[in-house]
């Protein structure tokens, strides 16, 4: 097979947060795929950058007292970090605010005009009146206004997947102020991508370069099918200006206005290999104008629409090169549940990297991406006994079973029989190549783990460290141990893209470089290796515990602006709660008074033995001012973590005897009850017995 010539690249993190465990899905997965095209000899550069404008860098600028130009450089360098350590090797990581990215907007821009494809037009647009800014998709949220689902963003609905402006959804909130905007009319450069229909629908539904899901997910919604001419459906202009304020790059032939973060934000990607072939004496059309280069774009599942109608319609009319494949993932969920601050499954790159080893989750995230649209799931459990079962037992064992037996002595000179296990495995390496090619990371781990399930069997029978005993033994010895050193180098060679610090420790235990594919073929032998050292910690469940409670601890944090799924965490508040318990009916501030609100600092706490929901509860009001409460929170707190904790407590309510004792108040608490209750909390200062207005 000849060398294949491939730029691969990841959608671009936003550089308004941090790396989160969700992010992290789409940039290991992506440096697996690289890492393994290398490993075949293949020629594969990985280009990236921090996606840095639009309203949220502005605002944040704004009220941090900063310049722009600070607040994505910082953020740069926690990302760059981020990735350096989980092992995500970029050949370049960029910024969309470069001189490079500029210059090619512009380039882009001039074949887009020069094709006839911009129009103006008068855009009514929400307006945030507090923040004095005009809203970028991101920042509102409101209903749907084809199917009714709440708290859907700005351009897209999730539930049933319609596209559509700000100003059409069902009573919009700003997420930056949280008032309700108004609408203004600014003048907007829109892309007409219908002129652009019949090359999107031929691209994306000819099967070469998208999941079938996502072609069929295009043709029902916005292409519509070739058999059916009533049902093509007509491609909406693109909106690819914001006026200003806006913090990106001045569009040159329309003073004030700004092309939009989409816009520019994919440029980023031949921006970046442009600094790469700057750097390395390369030419960037052997990159994006060379058919004989493949580009693969690796993206989540919520950017489908720009990175397939869109992006496609820029290059083709820029005469750039399209993408041989984009590769869609789903999310990542955490214990089955969307990852939540409160719960401490939230969780940052950085909190991670403190508590446990990143290769546990690479691995783990490859045992369970697939080559479609499936979210995966971190159960926390799970997690824990794969990563033990598979790496530590499974893999790392063959080797400390062995390598410390044959430390003087090195390996064999010959192969010694196995019974055709290292020939099985090197019979593997086909399929297992075949599933990482298709991204069926889950299915190459299945493949792996079978090798090493029928490797561990050799070592066990064969009992090295009883042939240890006995010096007669000595060059059964080192067969059994060179059998055992080589299955184990095969599984290594087939997991180093996704475990690169196992292979560099592997190399220094063999004192040779896992470096390609075929040497899963060929056994290493009559070489010396070095004395064992530890390759891989069991992981403790006190460690996910540890970075849980970290976790949890950091949502009293001020919130950034970005997403725990797309990069864009907002203030997204739902309207399920109050639907659920509809508010009560009016009542006038003298009946509200008559309601003696109190804070109160819990003194004692306690279980009730025979009661399933009641903590009690001693209360001080200041003083010797005292009040028992028996509190319906006994799945939600650990009384022995209450004591000294403020309360708010309804002070005037009249006692109740129950059979556990007199409760003589109650403490506030909002929630569904069970484990799902939050007492309500005060600032430093309040102190017990003030009233609550």
């Amino acid at each position: 097979m000849s060398e294949r010539r491939i730029l691969v690249t990841s959608a671009l993190p936003y550089a308004n947060g941090p790396i989160h465990l969700g992010h992290l899905v789409e940039y290991i997965q992506t440096d697996i795929w690289v890492r393994f095209q290398r490993l075949r000899g293949n020629r594969c550069i990985y280009v990236c950058a921090d996606d840095t404008h639009g309203t949220a860098i502005m605002i944040r600028a704004r009220k941090e007292s900063r310049t722009e130009e600070e607040v994505i450089a910082q953020s740069q360098q926690e990302h760059e970090r981020d990735f350096a350590d989980f092992q995500i090797r970029f050949d370049n990581y960029g910024s969309t605010h470069s001189d490079e990215n500029r210059q090619l907007c512009g380039q882009i821009w001039e074949s887009i005009q020069s094709a006839g494809l911009v129009k103006t037009k008068d855009v009514e647009q929400l307006y945030d009146v507090a923040e004095q800014t005009f809203l970028a998709d991101r920042f509102v949220r409101g209903t749907c206004p084809q199917c009714g689902s709440p708290d859907q963003p700005g351009d897209n609905c999730s539930q049933c997947g319609i596209t559509y402006s700000p100003i059409d959804l069902v009573d919009p909130v700003s997420t930056l102020s949280g008032s309700t905007p108004e609408v203004r009319t600014a003048e907007h450069l829109f892309i007409e991508l219908e002129q652009l229909h019949p090359f999107l629908r031929e691209w994306t539904q000819n099967g070469q370069h998208l999941q079938a899901e996502v072609a069929n997910y295009l043709k029902g919604h916005f292409l519509g099918s070739t058999e059916d001419p009533d049902g093509i459906k007509t491609l909406r202009d693109w909106d690819i200006s914001r006026p200003a304020p806006y913090f990106g790059f001045e569009i040159p032939d329309s003073p004030g206005n700004f092309w939009y973060v989409w816009f520019d934000a994919p440029i980023g990607y031949i921006a970046s290999t442009q600094q790469w072939c700057d750097r390395n004496g390369e030419s960037l059309d052997d990159w994006w104008r060379s058919e004989e280069c493949e580009i693969h774009h690796f993206i989540g599942k919520d950017i489908t629409y720009f990175h397939t109608l869109f992006w496609p319609g820029m290059l083709k009319t820029a005469g750039l090169q399209l993408p041989e494949k984009v590769h869609i993932h789903g999310f990542l969920t955490v214990d089955g549940e969307k990852m939540s601050k409160s719960k401490g499954t939230f969780i940052k790159a950085e909190t991670y990297f403190r508590h446990l080893d990143p290769s546990a989750l690479r691995y783990f995230y490859a045992s369970k991406l697939g080559p479609k649209l499936d979210d995966i799931d971190l159960n926390l459990d799970e997690f824990v006994s794969k990563v033990n079962s598979d790496l530590v037992n499974k893999v790392v064992n063959l080797a400390s079973r062995s390598a410390k037996f044959i430390k003087d002595v090195g390996l064999s000179p010959v192969y010694p029989p196995d019974g055709g296990l290292f020939e099985r495995a090197a019979q593997a390496g086909d399929s297992i190549a075949e599933a990482y090619e298709s991204c069926d990371y889950n299915r190459a781990m299945r493949l792996i783990m079978a090798l090493a399930d029928e490797a561990n069997p050799f070592v066990e029978q064969a009992e090295p460290w009883n042939l240890k005993k006995d010096p007669e033994k000595s060059g059964e010895l080192q067969d059994v141990c060179t059998v055992a050193i080589n299955l184990f180098r095969q599984l290594v060679i087939y997991l180093a893209p996704v475990l690169p610090d196992l292979v560099a420790k592997t190399n220094e235990l063999l004192g040779d470089s896992i470096d390609h594919w075929d040497q899963s073929k060929t056994p290493l032998l009559g070489t010396s290796i070095a004395k064992f050292k530890h390759m891989m910690k069991r992981i403790d469940q006190k460690d996910i515990d540890k970075m849980v409670d970290e976790t949890r601890a950091e949502q009293t944090e001020e919130l950034s602006d970005s997403d725990s799924q797309d990069g864009q965490e907002q203030f997204h508040d739902g309207p399920e709660a109050l639907a659920a318990e509809p508010l009560a009916e009016e009542c006038t501030i003298e009946d509200f008074m008559k309601v003696d609100l109190r804070v109160a600092r819990v003194i004692e706490a306690e279980h009730v033995p025979e009661a399933r929901k009641l903590l009690k509860l001693k209360l001080s009001l200041g003083g010797d001012e005292t009040r028992t409460v028996f509190a319906g929170i006994k799945a939600a707190y650990e009384p022995e973590k209450l004591v000294g904790r403020l309360v708010v407590m309804v002070a005037n309510l009249k006692p109740r005897q129950m059979k556990f004792g007199l409760s003589e108040g109650m403490v506030c608490a909002s929630g569904t009850g069970g484990a799902e209750v939050f007492l309500l909390g005060l600032d430093d200062g309040a102190v017990p017995g003030q009233r609550v207005h």
